[in-house]
């Protein structure tokens, strides 16, 4: 007897050429109800909402370009006459950005509409649930890395011994990423607001552009180290 599955792996096209395909789907009979209702809670004109989302975007762009800057040049190090001084610097000044985020989220969460359809004790509770993941995620990793693994310690040449497994590594690669994205769904969810889902959604967005820019560059300085430490 034939598997169906292994038939769909193998003529993958066929199955979708049956009965017309995704061709013959009819989008205008979809029910975008919830959608509408959601947009019809949102004032995308508010001045506040781009203030938040110049926010969420500023932040990430401007600690890869800085870290960048220092690995190329080591400017802030020798300004600093230490890495490790340069990078607390650095670190500071990302935690009171990511604290002006957080405030301008919460700030046009506020002033925009509540959805009926969110205000409910499931919802709240399911944000509470998921704020309680994301700080664990943080916190646990923040603890794992400590402070300059946390702030891109390893631009500024502070690098780990070795790779990090522990909890929350050994679930995810970007804890402290998702455990923040995790975080502002859990406010959205808990305050009912429809804008917050939707800064919520484009902080995850800015989060996964930023790491598929990090991830190869963080691994290229280990790789450089594992080389120089074989010529040796």
């Amino acid at each position: 007897m034939s598997d169906p599955s292994a038939a769909r792996n193998k003529y993958p096209s066929a199955w979708l050429d049956c009965c017309g395909g995704l061709n013959n789907v009819d989008y205008s009979k979809m029910d975008l109800t919830l959608i509408e209702e959601l947009l019809n809670h949102t004032n995308f004109q508010d001045s506040g909402f781009w203030v938040a989302v110049v926010a969420i975007v500023f932040n990430p762009l401007f600690w890869n370009v800085v870290a960048r800057w220092e690995h190329r040049t080591r400017r802030l190090s020798k300004l600093f006459g230490s890495p490790y001084l340069a990078c607390y610097c650095l670190g500071f000044i990302i935690i009171l950005l990511n604290v002006c985020r957080s405030y301008s989220m919460t700030v046009v969460m506020k002033s925009q509409a509540r959805w009926e359809a969110m205000d409910g004790t499931g919802v709240f509770f399911s944000g509470v649930v998921l704020m309680a993941l994301g700080t664990l995620l943080v916190v646990s990793s923040f603890l794992a890395l400590g402070f300059t693994g946390t702030f891109l310690g390893d631009y500024f040449g502070i690098l780990m011994a070795r790779k990090v497994t522990v909890f929350p590594f050994s679930i995810t690669e970007n804890p402290m990423y998702w455990g923040s994205t995790a975080n502002y769904f859990g406010l959205a969810l808990i305050g009912a607001s429809p804008m917050g889902l939707i800064l919520a959604a484009i902080v995850a967005v800015t989060y996964k552009v930023a790491i598929t820019f990090e991830s190869p560059f963080t691994g290229q300085i280990y790789q450089d180290r594992s080389q120089r430490h074989k010529h040796q």
